[in-house]
């Protein structure tokens, strides 16, 4: 698994840290990019900058033998917000890299970009897997669904919600989760290529057969924070009321956002069964319910959670 030097976007952020923190036990030497002045950290190199920033990613990804592109942006005030983090950062590191000659680079997608017309995120990152795809880079897409775990501020809404008994849920539908553990795993696992992962495009899951449906999913975070908690499946209707009235009371801070909103309503975003990772490379580990009660357990000793 070990490469020379790993150059990592988005290492700051939830997945991020937690690939950091796999590739220290792997004694894979990291260079990191990051916007603003970051603590010392053994076996990471900082390099300040953005995805703009062409200087600051030729410093990042140069002598690096893999790119691993996970910054993005989730959440914007408009598709601007989204195209500059999503498409135009992604082109900027994919032609840093190609630059600099990097021979492989793993891209973190979404599961989103399956259905750009839903949401001007899900457009946006399909725009930018295909600015890595039209590449000569020995590229792997990976698409996670709702990722969770400690450290996470968009589940933890979800894990909020239980703890007063109701979880507010989009229209019945199905969908696929993984712990933040596994994904970062999996990443490093696709650092070496080879024709078993190369060109090709990942949805990795927790490995439930047939995924979780939303009700059921909302119980199971009911019972890591010791709830028995109700969930109610809310119309597309109130779900964007409820978008607008976030996006006044919290701004660009909000969590329900309208762009969220039209891929919320989707009634399958479950990991296609074809399209897992190769199982010698990389299988799930973390049950989800013991995953769920562990994360409940960091928030509540972070002190996210009363």
């Amino acid at each position: 698994m070990a490469a020379e030097l790993l150059a990592i976007t988005g290492a700051t952020g939830f997945v991020g840290q937690t690939v950091l923190d796999y590739a220290a036990r792997a004694g894979i030497e990291v260079r990191a990019l990051a916007r603003r002045p970051q603590d010392a950290r053994a076996g990471v190199e900082w390099v300040q900058g953005d995805l703009n920033d062409k200087r600051a990613l030729q410093r990042l990804v140069g002598r690096a033998s893999v790119v691993l592109h996970i910054a993005g942006v989730v959440n914007a005030p408009d598709e601007k917000g989204f195209e500059d983090g999503n498409v135009w950062g992604t082109l900027n590191v994919v032609n840093a890299a190609l630059e600099a000659g990097v021979p492989r680079f793993v891209h973190v997608s979404s599961l989103s970009a399956r259905e750009p017309d839903l949401s001007v995120y899900g457009r946006s990152k399909l725009r930018g897997e295909k600015i890595v795809k039209a590449s000569s880079l020995d590229w792997t897409v990976v698409r996670p669904p709702a990722v969770y775990g400690p450290r996470d501020t968009e589940m933890f809404e979800l894990f909020k919600l239980a703890r007063r008994g109701i979880v507010p849920l989009p229209p019945q539908g199905h969908l696929s989760i993984i712990h933040v553990n596994d994904l970062a795993r999996l990443l490093l696992a696709l650092i070496p290529g080879g024709e078993d992962v190369t060109h090709l495009t990942f949805e990795p899951d927790d490995g439930t057969p047939g995924g979780w449906t939303h009700n059921d999913l909302a119980k199971a975070i009911g019972m890591a924070v010791g709830k028995r908690a109700t969930a109610v499946n809310l119309p597309a209707s109130v779900l964007r009321l409820g978008a607008k009235l976030d996006a006044a009371f919290r701004g660009k801070g909000a969590k329900l956002t309208l762009d969220r909103v039209g891929y919320m309503c989707h009634p399958d975003w479950r990991a296609g069964e074809g399209n897992q990772p190769p199982p010698e490379r990389w299988l799930p580990q973390v049950e989800t319910a013991m995953g769920l009660h562990a994360t409940a357990a960091w928030y509540r000793e972070a002190g996210w959670l009363k």
